[in-house]
């Protein structure tokens, strides 16, 4: 896995709440859910090319099926 940055990221609580939920629905970590949301973003508006978001992305259990 190549070098990753770590960063404070501050949110209003209920945010942050429905992103946990979110999270534990698709049985990921808050950070990976996170992550996994700003790179599907940045690939859909052409910032991030497919090949290298595909780098740590993860499907779901939903995904799959």
């Amino acid at each position: 896995m190549g070098d990753r940055k770590a960063f404070l990221l501050r949110l209003d609580p209920a945010t942050y709440e429905a992103l946990q939920r979110w999270a534990a629905g698709d049985l990921r970590s808050l950070n990976a859910q996170i992550e996994f949301l700003l790179r599907r973003a940045l690939e859909e508006s052409g910032r991030l090319s497919a090949e290298r978001a595909t780098v740590r992305t993860r499907t779901s259990p939903k995904e799959k099926s």
